[in-house]
């Protein structure tokens, strides 16, 4: 059987080639999944997909109509597929549930140090020889406090880095995680954690109760100097509200590896085309604002546990198996 795989970066495809040797071919493909490149899929019984590859229902029925049955998505998020109409086209959809919590979490605190330290403007300064100190001062994060929202497997990663940093600890969460109760961490209110952190960092899913988590109203009750962090899901946060509240001069530093209106433009290289996207072109251009292009995964160690779980779901989905990656049963 010949997979299809939508989204592969330079990196990954090597690892994927690898991985499926000798068990199912597999033909990569650098563009994205979507209404346009849907039917290069026909007559492949299973693709494989990224976080942003578009499988809404008219994809999805392109998908179905040149013989696709199952959909292989190499994340742990599923927003971009429409569960319901995969259900009604008797398609199977699995997912990767778990891969290194390590690599999101460290790239998260990579984020907030290089706010804080200014790492950005320090080293554009130094490429032009100039030495100076003036703009560059951070703030220890040693007895500060950090709001951790979300405090599954990367927040509870996250959170034993910050309690390293010797930080005061406070969560949020629809349960409480006893690794973290075990390392001094305190659940309170979401409005408390926003108004007595002085970095907040995002680590939920984004589900139609999480949406825009970070709206105006939590964005106004946050610290003026604190640091926001989100290496979760761009549709977490306002950006057009967190633009306003940049506007006024507020926060030390935002950094974000994701952004709400991502697809289309994250992964792709846009450097000779003009930015449509009025509200990115703006957040760019603030110097407290880091943004990347949701690279938080992407270390060998997750890359590999993703695919290694891919070519599992797809041996699950062949052999008739069931695991907890699945979405959408096999009917």
């Amino acid at each position: 059987m010949e997979i299809l795989a939508f989204g592969v970066q330079a990196d990954e495809k090597p690892l994927i080639e690898q991985a499926f040797q000798g068990r199912h071919e597999v033909r990569c493909l650098d563009v994205f999944l979507n209404e346009d490149t849907a039917p290069i899929a026909t007559g492949y019984e299973v693709v494989c997909t990224s976080v942003n590859c578009d499988l809404g229902h008219r994809v999805l029925q392109t998908l179905a109509a040149g013989g696709t049955q199952m959909v292989a998505q190499r994340s742990t998020g599923f927003n971009n597929i429409d569960l319901q109409v995969a259900e009604r086209l008797a398609m199977t959809v699995a997912r990767v549930s778990y891969y290194s919590p390590y690599s999101v979490a460290e790239f998260a605190w990579t984020l907030a140090m290089a706010v804080n330290r200014r790492i950005v403007r320090a080293s554009t300064r130094t490429r032009d020889f100039d030495f100076r100190l003036d703009g560059l001062m951070g703030r220890d994060m040693h007895g500060r406090t950090v709001g951790v929202l979300g405090t599954g497997k990367i927040g509870e990663a996250f959170t034993r880095i910050a309690h390293g940093f010797g930080m005061n600890l406070l969560g949020w969460d629809v349960a409480e995680n006893p690794a973290c109760l075990q390392l001094g961490m305190r659940y309170v209110p979401k409005e408390q954690l926003l108004a007595e952190s002085d970095l907040v960092s995002l680590h939920v899913p984004l589900l139609p109760e999480t949406q825009r988590l970070i709206d105006a109203d939590a964005l106004k009750a946050m610290k003026d100097d604190a640091i926001l962090v989100n290496s979760s899901r761009g549709g977490l946060i306002d950006t057009a509200a967190l633009v306003a509240e940049l506007r006024e001069g507020r926060f030390t530093g935002v950094g974000l590896d994701v952004y709400e209106a991502e697809a289309g433009l994250f992964f792709l290289d846009k450097s000779l085309h003009a930015i449509e996207d009025d509200t990115l072109a703006r957040l760019v251009t603030f110097p407290n604002v880091l943004v990347t292009s949701h690279q938080a995964y992407y270390t060998q160690d997750a890359v590999g546990q993703i695919i290694e779980t891919t070519l599992h779901n797809v041996l699950d989905y062949k052999a008739g198996r069931r695991s907890e990656n699945v979405l959408v049963p096999r009917s």
